[in-house]
Parts: C-alpha cells; structure tokens; sequence
C-alpha cells in the first residue's frame, strides 16, 4: 500500500499536470507504486544517483477517455515508443556518479537481465535517474544521454536530511515540477531559519527525511513530456476522470 503522503503528493502533481497540459506534446503515465520503490532504492544507494530502465506495460492500454482529457493543443501522436501503454515495472540497472551513472557497460547487457528479458537484456524503452539533494533538471550529460532513449527519460529530484556530502542544490535553470503534497499553511523558504523549519512529507527506510521530491520527463528532441501518476488501474490520482 502507498504512503499516504505519496498520495497527496500524487494528487497536487496531477493538478498541475492538468493544468499545465497545453505546454506539452505528450504525456506517459507512471504507477506511483513504482515511484515509492524507486525512492526506496534511491535512499539505499546514497551517495550515488541511480537509474532506472522501464518498458510499457502491455497490457494495460491508456484509456482512450484520460488520453483526451489530458491531451493539450498541441498534442503529438507516436511521439515516442510506448506512448499509448502505462510504465510498466522499474529495473535498477546502475549507479554512480552523476557521470557515469548513465553509462552501461556493453558486458552487463547479457549478464543483468538475461533470466528475464532475453535478447533485450538492459535496452529499455524508458529511463529515469535521481538527483539527490538536486533540482530535477537535465545536465547536460542528461541532454546527451537522453539521445540513445526510445521512450523519454525523466528525472526524479529528492530534498532530503541528513544531507551529509549531498547539500540541496537548486542552482539550475529549467522548469521544476514539485511532486509534494499541498502545503497546509505558507511558509516562507528564502532563509536559513525557514530552512531549518521545512516540513517533512516521509521518512526513508534508511531513516533520512524526505522534504521535498520534483519529477519532470522529456523527449530526446528537447521537449517537455507531461507526467501523470496513477493508480494500479491506470487512473491518475485525484482527477475527475472516469
């Protein structure tokens, strides 16, 4: 079962994700149950980034109604594979640093995931990696990886204490999208004592505290892919769609 706060957090993303939809070509949908075990990885492998492969899920076909609910004007049909599939289950498929955690060596294509994914061993149709204690902002190195991908790529940012090596860092420049849950009173956030007050959504298994998550996707020719968080039936949480 999802951490309620996940949930929250999920139903003030997707608020926004309707909200904003004019702005994007496209759109994919991610399972938040994926979400919550990919953050449970993330904290494990600190202080590295990790990423992620996913395929689209089959057998579970966006409903044509969501599709033109959340479509906007200039929505873009067979933009990327898997377009019209929900993301399906995460692989972890490496960390590091924020050089080299994209890179997979070709010797690991084979041995990783022979058992249950054949010949396309680590080829995965969508990615994601996670910035900790940084802005979901694509690097260029982001930019570059992003042109071998399929699918799209997305980013998941993590605000998060104790920081130890990793200081939050939020000197980039891009559109964010916060994935936190509404926030029950004003606060102000400009100064060091703001920051010492700022409120915890969740606690890792590892026991650190989570203040903070952003997540943005995009496509390898630069645009922004809008995302919506679902449910295990494919329905984005907390909007009116049947």
């Amino acid at each position: 079962m999802v951490a309620s706060w996940l949930v929250e957090a999920a139903t003030s993303y997707n608020r926004a994700s309707l909200e904003k939809r004019d702005g994007y070509s496209a759109f994919v949908m991610l399972p938040v149950h994926h979400l919550e075990t990919i953050l449970n990885w993330a904290f494990e492998a600190l202080p590295d980034e990790i990423l992620i492969g996913f395929d689209p899920l089959q057998s579970m076909p966006i409903n044509a109604e969501i599709i033109e609910a959340c479509r906007g004007v200039d929505h873009r049909e067979d933009l990327f594979a898997g377009q019209e599939f929900v993301i399906g289950e995460p692989h972890l498929v490496n960390r590091g640093d924020s050089f080299s955690v994209h890179h997979v060596p070709e010797e690991w294509v084979d041995e990783l995931f022979a058992n249950d994914r054949g010949s396309r061993g680590a080829r995965f149709t969508h990615w994601m990696h996670t910035h900790p204690n940084c802005v979901a902002i694509p690097s260029a190195a982001d930019a570059d990886a992003a042109q071998h991908t399929a699918g799209v790529d997305m980013i998941l940012g993590i605000e998060f204490s104790p920081e130890g090596p990793l200081p939050w860092f939020e000197d980039a420049e891009g559109v964010r999208r916060p994935l936190n849950p509404e926030p029950k009173e004003k606060r102000g956030w400009g100064s060091w004592r703001s920051r010492q007050r700022r409120p915890v959504l969740g606690r890792a298994s590892t026991g650190h505290s989570i203040h903070g998550l952003e997540l943005i996707a995009f496509h390898r020719t630069g645009v922004g892919i809008n995302v919506l968080l679902v449910d295990d039936a494919g329905h984005p949480y907390g909007l009116p769609i049947t």
